[in-house]
């Protein structure tokens, strides 16, 4: 039996993240200890190159995980995604080359939507920590496995949301119409301080209630055996909390990279780039967290414009919107967040 080239494709590249999730994990990462700003800084610029790698890839060979080798293919793929690129039946070279450019700008504009909106996701995950009283030592520990959890929830996501898109193209209006109210509802609240209810949470009640849970953290474990039985430790309770907030995020971010393509592949490769990136980041922000106040603001902004781009999409198709277009909206947006920021610290006003 031949494989297609999209699984051989995405089995390499699944064996590539499990490759580096491994040696993040058993060697580079070994041991319980505290992530300095030098380590997460290192680590955020290797994880962000590696996503700039893999947009190069995409630029020179992004025809090859599709197996596109003629014009009657390559029409297919266009009008299976909706891709915005022209197509010259007489020049199959130049539609390639369109193509190619097109994957690569969607998949890089996925990216920075996803990585930009996992900023306001690493807030509250800190606040989860925090507010469960984890050791420092232990937040690389959860981490790493909240994120192996969250790569197999974003993959379950996103292609039953590509395959629901196929049949149903009237739910990327309603992915527009939430994602404009969870805009405007983040801006509305943006000063509105967040608190982790610990004694109410409905998890922690159902783990109480259904299995043996041991009364303290012992130190990075999640299970431990007492008198031949398994117990859970709150420290396994903290990194359910932590999938499930990351569930509720995937709601607003999968939907949102959908705006940009429609192509699982890529909505896939730019969300687990942004995704392995996520830990690194989480160290390296929570040294600036109270720097870029206004960052919260201009997501919320960021989701707006997002959400409008889905109501509007075949006007903005007809009037000849590019993807590039959105890539350069999004950059703006978030540059003048974070310099508005720098610009006007917190201390000195009153509201954002």
């Amino acid at each position: 039996m031949t494989l297609s080239p999209e699984i051989v494709y995405f089995s390499f590249f699944l064996i590539f993240v499990l490759t580096v999730i491994y040696a993040d994990l058993f060697i580079v990462g070994k041991g319980r200890h505290k992530v300095t700003l030098k380590e997460s800084t290192i680590w955020t610029l290797i994880w962000v190159g590696c996503a700039i790698l893999f947009y190069f890839f995409i630029l020179f060979y992004g025809d090859k995980i599709h197996g596109i080798n003629d014009i009657s293919r390559l029409e297919h793929i266009k009008n299976k995604y909706g891709s915005l690129f022209g197509i010259d039946k007489n020049d199959f070279q130049q539609s390639i080359q369109n193509y190619r450019q097109n994957m690569s700008l969607e998949y890089i504009t996925g990216y920075l939507i996803e990585y930009s909106l996992s900023v306001d996701n690493i807030f509250v995950i800190l606040m989860i920590l925090l507010a469960y009283s984890v050791s420092v030592k232990n937040y690389k520990r959860v981490l790493f496995f909240g994120i192996l959890g969250a790569i197999i929830l974003r993959f379950i996501f996103i292609f039953a949301g590509a395959a629901l898109l196929q049949k149903f193209e009237w739910l990327l209006i309603v992915f527009g119409i939430f994602l404009l109210y969870t805009g405007i509802r983040m801006f509305i609240e943006r000063n509105k301080e967040e608190k982790i209810e610990t004694g109410n949470n409905k998890i922690i009640k159902f783990f109480s209630k259904h299995f043996s849970v041991f009364p303290r953290y012992l130190k990075d474990y999640f299970f431990i055996k007492r008198r031949g039985k398994i117990m859970i430790t709150p420290l396994f309770m903290v990194l359910i909390i932590i999938e499930f907030t990351d569930l509720l995020f995937a709601v607003d971010s999968i939907p949102a990279i959908f705006s940009v393509t429609r192509d699982p592949f890529v909505v896939f490769f730019s969300n687990i780039f942004a995704i392995l990136g996520l830990r690194s980041l989480f160290f390296l922000l929570i040294n600036f967290m109270n720097k870029f106040h206004y960052l919260k603001a201009g997501l919320s902004v960021l989701l707006i414009f997002i959400g409008t781009k889905l109501v509007l999409s075949d006007y903005l198709k007809e009037v000849g919107f590019k993807t590039v277009y959105s890539l350069y909206i999004i950059l703006t947006i978030l540059l003048i967040s974070v310099i508005a920021s720098l610009l006007y610290p917190k201390n000195k006003q009153q509201t954002v």
